[in-house]
């Protein structure tokens, strides 16, 4: 329901136009009539109408003053002027005091209805035009931090113009000294042992919150802004006059930060220092340099504080990448074949070393990280097993590298996959040389009656070495090879003087033994019989 305030100096008008017109059907409440523009402008600030209702010619204030003083100081109040033909050109000077409109005497009730309805109509509209304007601004207002942050996201990313950067501090009230800059950014290594996975799932965005407030609080002491990046990394853009001291208040900063962090919230962070810049539109190249510094965590360990300035010094310009190559590759296949974790264990920690002592580029890390597991899994590969099932079952998927911050993580990761893949090597080797000594027993089941089967033959067969056989078949069978054929022979010398009437000779012939005296020997060294006692015991035992 919108407020109207009725003016005129004629009793008769304002009874008539009162008195006609149901105020409440089209959207109105009359909260009052004035007599004159002196009056109604107490009134206005009393009642605060929605709209006037105003006669030009009143004593002490006609509505023309009226009107300029409502459109000063009551912006949304519309002013409907009522005026005669004489006084036309009284009307246009109205409207050009932003009146709502104006309407000529005598004016019928229809008419003024219809006006009404139109100025109700008119509000409304308004009314939402600015109640969404209102919520605009109200969402705007709650955005601005965020804003401001990819605001600043963008000044140490893209190489803006002076005066779109100059243009966007100045809409977020940001007043840069005209001095030098230096950016740092902060990565949070780990939540460290002190937070359990539950505390975490909950409370992981609330620690990065507190940490970032932790910056903000040591920024008091300093010039300078704060703010996070999308990849949940915090910046500082620090100012300062001389470029000496602003390195030094950029260590000074950073080592405050990083200490605050471990001892009030339980966990670390590194920190890449860029270089110093003379202008805003060249804080990309100190940012960029900060993001590089903060890189060289992978090789260092964490919580560090890393200059730009200090590492390209130290870095791998001008140096010889160290590359794996084939001699290395075979060495660590062979110990993994072998089933000699400690020694693979001790090739990739030799190769660790060196890859830090040569401070070699993060991307080549990766490459030839890339190239130990390739070599893993060829070794699961020709050992007849499925590389991928058997990574993917335990979780193990070649990009989990890139997640890693530091090498120290991937030595970790790397041995962990080695030690996988040399148990898979040796329960293979286990089966497979199950499968060779079973073959071995067969050979000498079927052939253990040949004078010629021998350690070279049956190694042969097997293709496999005679010290090597000769290990792995008296660990399966408890007997070496020598053994077991005697054995094998005696029992189907055994069985022959059950079954047939064939000669000690004749039996010591099938059986593969020349010499009939020998087998006599043999025979009763194992069964504590001669041939003959044995024939003779089993034929009383059958009588029984």
């Amino acid at each position: 329901m919108y407020k109207i305030l009725l003016v005129d100096d004629e009793p008769e008008v304002r009874e008539g136009i009162r008195e006609s017109i149901q105020w409440d059907t089209h959207g109105f409440e009359l909260v009052g009539d004035c007599t004159n523009g002196q009056e109604a402008l107490e009134a206005i600030e009393r009642l605060r109408p929605d709209v006037v209702l105003s006669d030009i010619y009143m004593p002490f204030m006609d509505g023309l003053e009226l009107t300029k003083h409502v459109s000063e100081r009551y912006p949304f109040t519309k002013m409907i002027i009522l005026t005669g033909y004489d006084s036309f050109e009284y009307a246009q000077q109205a409207l050009r005091l932003k009146a709502y409109d104006f309407i000529l005497k005598p004016i019928t009730a229809m008419e003024l209805r219809k006006l009404l309805d139109k100025v109700r109509q008119d509000m409304d509209e308004e009314k939402k035009i600015r109640e969404d304007y209102t919520k605009l601004q109200q969402l705007l207002d709650q955005s601005l931090p965020l804003l401001k942050e990819r605001f600043l996201e963008r000044l140490v990313t893209s190489f803006l113009s002076i005066n779109e950067i100059r243009e966007r501090s100045e809409y977020f009230q940001i007043t840069w000294p005209t001095s030098n800059y230096i950016v740092m950014v902060m990565d949070i290594d780990d939540f460290g042992s002190y937070y359990s996975e539950s505390d975490l799932l909950k409370d992981a965005e609330l620690l990065r919150f507190a940490c970032y407030n932790i910056i903000g609080d040591l920024m008091d002491y300093y010039t300078g802004i704060t703010f996070r990046t999308r990849e949940e990394r915090m910046a500082v853009i620090l100012c300062g006059d001389q470029e000496n001291q602003l390195y030094e208040n950029a260590y000074k900063l950073a080592d405050e930060i990083r200490q605050c962090i471990e001892r009030y919230l339980k966990f670390t962070v590194t920190i890449g220092v860029g270089r110093v810049c003379a202008s805003l539109d060249q804080l990309p190249l100190s940012y960029e340099g900060a993001v590089s510094a903060l890189d060289y965590r992978f090789l260092l360990g964490k919580n560090r504080i890393v200059s730009i300035v200090e590492m390209e010094g130290t870095g791998p310009e001008g140096k010889p990448v160290p590359e794996l190559n084939m001699d290395w590759s075979r060495k660590l296949a062979s110990a993994v074949k072998a089933g000699i974790l400690s020694e693979a264990e001790a090739q990739i920690e030799q190769l660790m070393r060196v890859w830090k002592e040569s401070m070699m580029p993060i991307e080549a890390c990766y490459l030839n990280l890339q190239k130990i597991v390739v070599v893993l899994m060829n070794v699961v590969q020709e050992m007849g097993g499925n590389e991928i099932t058997l990574f993917t079952e335990r979780g193990i998927v070649l990009a989990d590298s890139y997640r890693f911050k530091t090498l120290d993580e991937i030595e970790h990761w790397v041995k962990g996959i080695i030690k996988l893949v040399v148990q898979f090597a040796t329960e293979q080797r286990s089966d497979l040389t199950k499968l060779q000594v079973m073959r071995a027993v067969e050979y000498i089941e079927a052939n253990y009656h040949s004078e010629e089967i021998s350690l070279q033959h049956l190694c042969r067969h097997v293709l496999m070495s005679t010290s090597y056989f000769s290990m792995i078949f008296k660990q399966h069978t408890g007997d070496t090879f020598v053994e077991y054929l005697t054995r094998v022979r005696i029992e189907k010398a055994g069985e022959l003087l059950q079954e047939t009437q064939l000669k000690s000779y004749e039996i010591a012939a099938k059986v593969g033994v020349a010499d009939p005296h020998y087998f006599s020997v043999l025979f009763k060294k194992h069964t504590g019989m001669t041939p003959t006692e044995y024939r003779e015991k089993v034929a009383r035992e059958r009588q029984q």
